[in-house]
């Protein structure tokens, strides 16, 4: 007879053996692409109206600045001249495009969304994109002082 309730579960399962846990290995890391790499990469991943949005913008900002330098950065598309800083981002939801300009206060006339110093646009799959009021605004806010430094 068992003396103890610890000794009778023993008794009753079958013996288990335990297997070693593999040692965890590190992937090496995925080759991540950089500067316009990386915002060709952002939008080309994007699925349908967003992704036509996203290539209008792109071509209009590379048309209208052509010293811009690009980059994603927390996970969103910047744009940027060397020496001045950022200037505008955007970044797809799964309703709409939302386009800010870092100092969209300064703009002439002032875009209709945003907080702060940060105004822009909301994009929406049946929206009319003003491209001419946009490269406007991409225009003036590529000559002013923008947000933090980018690195060419």
């Amino acid at each position: 007879m068992k003396n103890s309730r610890h000794e009778d579960k023993k008794a009753v399962g079958a013996p288990k053996t335990a297997k070693k846990a593999a040692p965890a290995r590190r992937q090496p890391p995925t080759k991540v692409p950089d500067g316009d790499a990386a915002v060709k990469a952002y939008i080309a991943a994007l699925p349908g109206w967003k992704k036509a949005v996203a290539k209008r913008i792109d071509a209009l900002i590379e048309r209208e600045v052509p010293d811009e330098l690009g980059a994603t950065k927390w996970n969103m598309p910047f744009y940027g001249i060397e020496g001045q800083g950022w200037f505008v981002r955007f970044a797809a939801y799964s309703k709409h495009v939302n386009l800010r300009f870092f100092r969209g206060t300064s703009l002439k006339p002032v875009p209709p969304v945003g907080e702060l110093g940060r105004r822009g646009l909301h994009l929406r799959e049946d929206d009319e994109l003003d491209e001419k009021q946009l490269a406007s605004w991409v225009r003036q806010a590529a000559a002013i002082p923008g947000f933090l430094e980018p690195r060419g």
